[in-house]
Parts: C-alpha cells; sequence; structure tokens
C-alpha cells in the first residue's frame, strides 16, 4: 500500500491505495518558474512574437485601452501590468491617456478592493479603471458579422482607442480549447448577446446530441467557440498582447507577448508540453482534485477538473472527486442547473435560454451520469451534492473503501487506477 495526498481547499486528503493498481500518478511535465515576472514581461515586449516591439508600435498622444482579466482569472496583472505601463510612459503615452477595461464578460463588475487585487495599489491609484457591461446597450457597438452569424458588438472603448492591448493568461478550456489570447475581446469585452450566441456552440447542431465534441479542451481547429472567438478579436484586431502561462501548480512560467493569435499560440503550444501529460490506457478508478483552494472554492470552478478527468476513466468506471466548496452553491443561478438530472429535459431548456453556468452545469451533468461519481466535501454540502448527481463522502479514505465496494460488485480485481492531484490544470492524453 501506498498513501498519496491530494490537495483539499487549503490542506490535503490522503489515501492509502495498492500501488500496483496504480498506472499514472499524474503531475505536469516539467517546467521551468519565472523567477522575475517584471523582468521577463520587458524581455517579451522588447522581442515579440509577430509585432514590432510595443514601443515602437504606441506614439505619444495616443489613446490606449489595456484589456485585463477580472478577479475570476488571476493571470499575474499585478506583475506584469505596471511594467507595460512604465513602456507606454517612456515613449510619451501619459497616465491619463491609458484606461485599464476590465474584461467581464458575463461576470459581475469588481468593487474597489477587487481592482486593487488585481491590479495592484498603484496602478489602481494612478490609471483609470472601467469595467466592461456587456449588458449596457450605450456603451457596446457593432462591429462586423462573423462567419458564424455572430453580430459582434464590443466595447467601444476598445472600438474608439488608437491603440488595443489585450492581456490575460493561457489555460487550458473546457470548451474555447484554451483561455486566454482573443477571449479577452470575446467573451471579455462583447455584449451579452454576441456572448451567447458564442458559446450556444458548445452545443452539438444536432438537438438531442448534447454537447458539441468539437467544442472541447485543447482542441481549436474546428472548434466552433473557438473560431467564433478568433473572428470576434479579429474585427478589433488588437495592437499588441501579453499573455502569461501557468505551470499546472499554478506558478507563472512563461510571459508570451506580440500578435495577439501567433504570441498566444507559443503560450498555448508550451502550455501543452507542460499540461499535457501521456496516460497508458484509461483506468476503472480516477480520483482527482482540482488542485485545493481557490480551484475548488465552488463547485461551478471545480467542475474544470470533471472536465479533464473525464479524458482518462473508462466508460461506466468510477470517479472520485476531492473538492473542499466552503461555497459550494456559489454563483446561485449554477447551482440551480447543478441539480437537474434530465438531461433530455435540461438540454432543451439550455437551447431555449442559452446561459454559461447552465452548459457548465449541463456538461458537468453529463459526465457525472455515465459514471459512478463520488464527491469529497464539506458534510454540510452533502445535501446539495446528492441532488448533483455525486455521492458525498467526508473523507478520501471513505471514497475509495465506496469504491472498492463498487468494484467488488462489478467482479474487477484486476482495476487500474489513475490520479490527478491537479485535475483542472492537466489533460491527460491517451
Amino acid at each position: 500500500m501506498k498513501t498519496f495526498s491530494l490537495p483539499y481547499g487549503k490542506s490535503s486528503m490522503s489515501v492509502s491505495l495498492p500501488e500496483d493498481h496504480v498506472i499514472c500518478d499524474m503531475h505536469g511535465n516539467a517546467a521551468t518558474i519565472c523567477e522575475d515576472v517584471a523582468a521577463a514581461t520587458l524581455e517579451a515586449i522588447r522581442n515579440p512574437i509577430g509585432r514590432k516591439p510595443l514601443r515602437e508600435i504606441v506614439k505619444a498622444g495616443e489613446s490606449v485601452v489595456i484589456v485585463i482579466s477580472d478577479i475570476t482569472r488571476l493571470c499575474g496583472t499585478d506583475k506584469f501590468l505596471p511594467v507595460i505601463v512604465k513602456e507606454l510612459n517612456d515613449v510619451g503615452v501619459r497616465d491619463e491617456d491609458i484606461t485599464l477595461l476590465v474584461a467581464t464578460g458575463t461576470h459581475r463588475a469588481h468593487t474597489p478592493e477587487e481592482d486593487i487585487v488585481v491590479v495592484g495599489e498603484e496602478m489602481a491609484k494612478r490609471l483609470k479603471i472601467v469595467q466592461h457591461d456587456c449588458k449596457n446597450p450605450n456603451t457596446n457597438v457593432y462591429v462586423k458579422t462573423t462567419s458564424t452569424g455572430n453580430k459582434a458588438y464590443i466595447d467601444k472603448l476598445v472600438v474608439e482607442a488608437d491603440r488595443v492591448i489585450i492581456t490575460g493568461a493561457v489555460t487550458l478550456h473546457p470548451f474555447a480549447g484554451f483561455g486566454g489570447g482573443r477571449k479577452a475581446i470575446l467573451p471579455g469585452c462583447a455584449s451579452y448577446e454576441t456572448i451567447i450566441y458564442n458559446h450556444v456552440n458548445a452545443l452539438d447542431p444536432v438537438p438531442g446530441n448534447g454537447c458539441n465534441k468539437l467544442a472541447d479542451c485543447s482542441i481549436i481547429e474546428g472548434n466552433p467557440v473557438a473560431l467564433d472567438m478568433k473572428e470576434g478579436c479579429a474585427v478589433v484586431d488588437p495592437d499588441f498582447l501579453v499573455n502569461t502561462v501557468f505551470t499546472p501548480d499554478g506558478e507563472i512560467c512563461e510571459v508570451v507577448a506580440g500578435h495577439w493569435w501567433d504570441a498566444w499560440q507559443k503560450g498555448t503550444e508550451d502550455l501543452i508540453k507542460m499540461a499535457g501529460v501521456k496516460i497508458p490506457e484509461l483506468a476503472d478508478v480516477v480520483i482527482a482534485s482540482s488542485g485545493g483552494f481557490p480551484k475548488d472554492i465552488n463547485l461551478y470552478q471545480a467542475t474544470k477538473c470533471h472536465m479533464n478527468a473525464t479524458f482518462a476513466v473508462k466508460k461506466g468506471g468510477i470517479m472520485i472527486f476531492v473538492m473542499e466548496c466552503p461555497d459550494i452553491k456559489e454563483p446561485p443561478i449554477f447551482a440551480n442547473y447543478a441539480a437537474k438530472s434530465d438531461l433530455a429535459a435540461f438540454e432543451k431548456e439550455l437551447r431555449a435560454d442559452f446561459t454559461v453556468p447552465g452548459f457548465v452545469a449541463f456538461k458537468t451533468r453529463n459526465i457525472v451520469n455515465n459514471v459512478t461519481a463520488y464527491m469529497v466535501t464539506m458534510p454540510e454540502n452533502f445535501d446539495f451534492v446528492r441532488q448533483t448527481g455525486h455521492i458525498p463522502c467526508a473523507t478520501l479514505q471513505e471514497a475509495w473503501e465506496l469504491a472498492q465496494q463498487k468494484l467488488a460488485e462489478q467482479g474487477k480485481k484486476d482495476y487500474t487506477i489513475t490520479i490527478m492531484g491537479h485535475g483542472s490544470a492537466t489533460l491527460p492524453i491517451l
């Protein structure tokens, strides 16, 4: 027997497993951690990919909008933003000519305190910060219709600025393929209708077929959600991009900068080298943690683990999720959807009135309904967890004991186990 520990909130959970049954203890591939993000940012913006250096693009007197991610996607903005601003200042762009636009997408606006968390106290004091409002028709203007028929309404601050710099982090994304890059514009700075039109492509074009299999993690080619995002960003054609790339353990390993597509693609390639982990075969049992706090602060965030871990388990297998979820019912709209069990009725409802939390709940329920799913979480979450199709457990050891009983019922003695300690940030590749 061997003891394995998986992140759980701000602590961990342990379990003793028969080591000879463990076929994969999944960790991200080797990666170098960036010790000086500021220095890496300066190097990236002065030696960019597919663009001239930032200081040769922007001129004194021009208005500059820097699009930044909101607090739900901490990207290291407070580390790289001062470097960008200093570079702008050095070529004569004044602070008063710079606007920080928070790419909230459909999320709520920041509080002033959250602005400080994201950009740092000095930047919050010096620069104008505007929260994108996807539902305000006065701040979003029509630019172009994409090839999918999506009418791209984009925040007019972006459309009217002399120069646009988009920022963010390259991450795995459960239906856009990857986060970061073009997502700063669509959905980040788009109207609600534009965002919903884009995201509904995550459903199969044929009603009743559930999720679109091309709209999935790490897929760009043929992914209608990703294609529409690319075209939505192209209508703005941002002047420059700065994105961070994180290791599966949540450390910044790289800063990419330059052309909004080419530099971002370099980031996706480097991310997959770290986060894409080859597995020898699909397992009977997958034990997966989201990666601890804040990735398991609520079930809505934690389901990114489900989206990745499903690539490691056999059809009809067993999945054990390790997720503390102290705010399990946040946001309430997701919690309302997560309790729906009739997938046919759920899909019909979603097609009639698509929402992003609704789709996340639908995709998660499709995964849970096709396996035996245990969830290690706080006892006060148990009633709600049962509604979501999981079997709740207070400890990882308890969940493993129940899983063993299930394996015995199935007559499986030569079962296999895969462990994913950072399920939200690692992608199994068969």
